[in-house]
Formats: structure tokens, C-alpha cells, sequence
């Protein structure tokens, strides 16, 4: 009885330690730009391989939407980092909320105008007298700065352009209330595609062809937790974690976009869609080192932005915008 006794006492206290263990785990809440998808796979992938927790973190992921400006959410304490745009996380950053760069996940820009052959757009010197579909909530910015390089006001008119401000769907290309609409090489172009279009029937426009990439999904922290070493640490740990699960879904995209559905509580994905997305993405990744900003791509971003001394989205360079300390401390973290 004694023995039975002493062997119960064990295990409760083995089960207790396993409790505190868990309870040590630094928490870590990471704000997403929009809705679960593939996009976003690294993330998912790192929670569910349990990368996050071999480096000791409890992360939660909160998906984004239409409603949902992740810098709002960031200095409201919502979120310890957010996946961001760079042109909305400098335009924040001016605006009085400190973002910081601290990875960057996607070395490629994804953006793109996605036109109706129909329309008569064929090149950008024919976008003056057309009615163009935007996304605005800090997504607007790259188109603004490529139109003030056009010379094209965006107020209408026969020699500029109506912006439609356009939902997070491809309505006003299927409705003909635009000639072209802002989609992104693995989201709403293959809406467009799968509504009917055929490749041959549209004309896209890269950002990328067209001289005004920008920085697309890097992570963002507020200036001042920085100065905390301890969260200097916790930032590491996800970091290298997160790219961890970004080289695995890389590595395994079918399956990764599995994962991804597995975490869609909307269940508005499907796994055709989702495949799709994420052999988009893989093109868009870090060729040369996960997650590492390439001061050169930052620097073409912000003369983006900079635009014309007219419709500037920023008003002057930034400073302190971005830094290599989490990435750096993050390869001790590597496995």
C-alpha cells in the first residue's frame, strides 16, 4: 500500500512539474495581416510541428480581416508582433506608432494590377481615362507612389485615373466596374481565373516589372519593447522558430497547406485554393537567408514611398525603422 501510495505521490508530482513547465513557456501573441491562408504557413506550421515550444514559447495567432489594422492592434497591446506591409508599418511609423522591423519573410513583392484585356489596357500609358480598383487601409500606398511616377493624378479625369476603392474581393473586375483591380499573384488573381477568366483575357501588371516593389509580409515589433533584453529574446526564439517552419513548408507545401486548412475555424479555404497559395508564396520567400532584411530592398522601398515631392506617402527617410539584432540573436536558436 505504502509502495502504491509513493508511486501515486510521483506521479502527481511529475505531473505537477510537467504543469509549471508548461505554465514557464513565454507567452507570445503574434497579429496577422489578413485571414488564416497560406500566406501565412510558416506560422502555422512552426505551432503545429511544435517548433514554437522547442524554444520554449506559447505562441497565439490571431488571423486578420478586412476590419483589422494590425499597427492599430500592435499599440492598443493586442499583439507583441504583427506580420505588416512595409509601406504601412513607415507610414505608421511617421504617424507616431514606432513600428520596427525585425524580420523579414518575404523578399518579393506579390502585388500586381490585374486588367480586362477588353478594357484596351495594354501597357500603363493607358491607364489615364480608367477606373482602377485599390485597397486601401495602408495597402494603397505603393499604388499611389506608381502613379505619381506616371504623372497620373488619381482624381479622375481624362488624363488621370478613378480609384474604386476596392473591397478585399475581385467584384469590380467580374462586374466590368473597373478595368483593373489590385490582386496579388497567389490570392485574387486565381478568384479571377477560377471565375471564369482565362490567362489570355487579362494583362497584369507586377509591381515588381514596374519599378515600385516594395516590401511585403516582414514582422514588426514597437521600438520601445527593444529596449527590453529579455523580449529581445523572446523575439529571437519566435523568429527562429517561425523560420524553422517557413523553411519546413518550403520543404513539404502540400502538406503545409494542410496544416493551414487545419487551423481555418472559418472553414471558408479549400485545399485546391490553399496548394495553389502556397506554391505562390514559396516564390516570394528569402532565397538568400530566412528572414533577414536586405538593406537594399529596404532602401528601394522607402524611394518608393518617398515618391514626388507632391503625393509623398512618407515625408521624409526614416530612421531606425528596421534591425538586424533579432535575426541576428535568432541563429543561436536554429536547429
Amino acid at each position: 500500500m505504502a509502495l502504491k501510495r509513493a508511486a501515486l505521490l510521483g506521479a502527481a508530482a511529475l505531473l505537477a512539474l510537467s504543469a509549471g513547465t508548461a505554465a514557464a513557456k513565454d507567452k507570445v501573441t503574434l497579429q496577422l495581416k489578413w485571414v488564416t491562408q497560406a500566406q501565412f504557413a510558416g506560422y502555422f506550421v512552426a505551432k503545429d510541428k511544435g517548433f514554437y515550444g522547442d524554444v520554449d514559447l506559447d505562441v497565439s495567432i490571431n488571423p486578420g480581416g478586412p476590419d483589422i489594422a494590425p499597427p492599430q492592434v500592435i499599440a492598443g497591446g493586442g499583439a507583441d508582433v504583427i506580420v505588416e506591409w512595409m509601406p504601412a508599418a513607415l507610414a505608421a511609423r511617421e504617424k507616431g506608432v514606432a513600428l520596427v522591423n525585425i524580420s523579414q519573410t518575404f523578399e518579393k513583392s506579390g502585388m500586381m494590377l490585374t486588367c480586362r484585356k477588353d478594357s484596351g489596357v495594354t501597357s500603363p500609358d493607358k491607364f489615364a481615362g480608367q477606373t482602377l480598383g485599390v485597397w486601401f487601409f495602408g495597402n494603397e500606398y505603393p499604388f499611389l507612389s506608381w502613379m505619381a511616377r506616371l504623372g497620373l493624378s488619381t482624381k479622375g479625369g481624362d488624363k488621370g485615373v478613378t480609384v474604386l476603392k476596392q473591397g478585399f474581393n475581385v467584384d469590380p473586375l467580374l462586374q466590368k466596374q473597373a478595368a483593373c483591380i489590385s490582386t496579388m499573384t497567389y490570392n485574387e488573381y486565381w478568384q479571377v481565373v477560377d471565375a471564369g477568366y482565362a490567362a489570355k483575357d487579362l494583362v497584369v501588371f507586377k509591381y515588381a516589372d514596374q519599378g515600385v516593389q516594395t516590401l511585403e509580409d516582414g514582422l514588426y515589433v514597437l521600438e520601445d519593447r527593444l529596449k527590453d533584453a529579455k523580449f529581445v529574446d523572446r523575439m529571437a526564439r519566435f523568429v527562429a522558430a517561425s523560420n524553422r517552419g517557413w523553411a519546413w513548408a518550403r520543404s513539404n507545401p502540400d502538406a503545409a497547406a494542410k496544416i493551414v486548412l487545419d487551423n481555418d475555424e472559418t472553414g471558408a479555404q479549400t485545399g485546391k485554393h490553399q496548394k495553389r497559395m502556397m506554391g505562390e508564396i514559396i516564390k516570394l520567400l528569402g532565397t538568400k537567408e530566412l528572414g533577414r532584411l536586405v538593406e537594399a530592398d529596404y532602401e528601394r522601398t522607402v524611394q518608393v514611398l518617398l515618391g514626388s515631392a507632391s503625393t509623398p506617402v512618407i515625408s521624409k527617410k526614416p530612421a531606425g525603422a528596421w534591425t538586424h539584432a533579432v535575426s541576428d540573436a535568432a541563429k543561436a536558436h536554429m536547429k
